[in-house]
């Protein structure tokens, strides 16, 4: 970040006219960032995966319920056969998947904290004062009356429930025991503060002028300004809250934006990415057993109507993010766990990953609306596990590929080689 000059006493009296051309100057600074409020009509929504960032010391490991060695969530391994290619295109017959919470055949309710980070943006002048200040606080009750943290009506279970579970339900729906669920408790945290320098934002203002219709943010920079860089770092909105205790190594943490979204390349127009989930690992101690301690998280931004059009309003994206990390809560970050055969989806996606909501993300009906708590909500629609595991039929509730939706994802991929070289 640079800063302005110190002048010398000798130029302590500039002149108004002098002093009014450097405001100028600042403001149309600045107002080279701002963006129309039409821009995001021509960009491309989508989502990202997020290799995991952290530190590590040597250790002695123990063991969780289902990936050895880490102090984490509750999360249970399972499997399946069928015919694939690795990331190296050799071929691949057995696949082993890790997922949030209890095996469904155990039963019972596992109940996983999900406390919710508000996330503050202060958009700074080349001089590190603050130029525009954009609250969260006006998307956090929507965010948590919302059918991810309360329990609406589903097919997939004979009491209302939460949209993040009925879609684990309807995925396991041949195997599951009827009383099987995972749900998530929603809980409100401080709010934390994201400072980002100039140069590393483009932002809209509202019809009167105030901040902010969205926010874009440089998308390599926002892993920096979001992530801890030690494990005791404070500045960041995760390393604020670890710190703290707000968020745990138990816990599905959100840490939720105002209308902000992520460019590339240093252009707006390479944009926009609307959430994603990860985790950071940081080194475990004597009181944990020398286990690497790992925080589970998801960044989303509240997305307001006429942004994206009709196809990604509300939840969309946090309701993709969380049902992508119950499917693969630690992003096929050891190569083994959560890879599957390469699929295509109709959406144009080639992936060899279990992440559901990619499959389905800006396909005809990918959200499912649902009226509760006096508005409406856009949950997106997400494939599920016999889609990936190639399954015909489906042993999903009602043989279906996706949920909650079912008409969603009508077929099967085909089979694919590394990178869908054919398509």
């Amino acid at each position: 970040m640079s800063t302005l000059p110190t002048f010398s006493r000798l130029f302590a009296f500039t002149s108004v006219a002098s002093t009014i051309l450097a405001c100028a100057s600042l403001a149309l600074a600045q107002n080279s960032r701002e963006l129309p409020a039409s821009h995001l009509s021509q960009t491309h929504p989508r989502f990202a995966v997020v290799q995991p960032r952290g530190h590590r010391i040597p250790g002695v490991q123990g063991n969780s319920n289902g990936i050895p060695g880490i102090d984490s969530l509750t999360n249970w391994n399972g499997s399946f056969k069928t015919p694939g290619f690795d990331p190296n295109g050799k071929p691949k017959n057995s696949w082993v998947y890790n997922m949030v919470g209890n095996p469904p055949e155990r039963g019972g309710t596992t109940s996983i904290n999900g406390p919710v980070v508000p996330v503050a943006l202060d958009l700074l002048n080349p001089d590190g004062t603050v130029f525009l200040h954009y609250d969260p606080k006006p998307f956090i009750l929507p965010t948590l009356e919302s059918p991810i943290f309360q329990s609406s009506t589903f097919s997939s279970s004979p009491l209302p429930t939460q949209i993040t579970d009925a879609i684990q339900r309807a995925e396991f729906w041949s195997t599951m025991a009827a009383d099987w669920h995972t749900m998530l408790l929603g809980s409100l945290k401080q709010e934390r503060t994201m400072q980002v320098p100039s140069g590393y934002y483009y932002y809209a203002l509202k019809n009167d002028g105030a901040c902010c219709l969205y926010v874009l943010v440089d998308g390599d920079e926002f892993g920096n300004l979001l992530f801890p860089a030690t494990p005791t770092d404070t500045t960041t909105p995760i390393g604020a809250a670890e710190n703290a205790g707000d968020i745990t190594t138990k816990d599905v943490s959100t840490f939720l934006f105002p209308n902000t979204y992520l460019y590339f390349n240093g252009n707006p127009n390479d944009c926009c990415v609307l959430g994603f989930h990860s985790y950071d690992f940081e080194p475990g101690d004597s009181g944990n057993g020398n286990r690497e301690r790992r925080y589970v998280v998801a960044y989303a931004a509240w997305i307001s109507p006429g942004l994206f059009g009709n196809a990604f309003v509300d939840v969309t994206g946090l309701g993709h993010e969380i049902a992508e990390t119950f499917n693969d809560p630690f992003v096929v970050s050891d190569n083994k766990h959560n890879l599957t055969p390469w699929w295509l989806s109709p959406n144009g996606n080639c992936q060899d990953d279990l992440e559901v909501g990619d499959v389905i993300e800006g396909l005809p009906h990918a959200t499912y609306p649902i009226k509760m708590n006096g508005m409406t909500y856009h949950p997106q629609n997400v494939a599920l596990l016999p889609y990936f595991e190639f399954q015909s039929p489906s042993t999903a509730i009602d043989g279906a590929y996706s949920y909650p939706d079912e008409s969603t994802l009508p077929a099967l991929s085909p089979i694919e080689l590394p990178g869908c070289p054919a398509s």
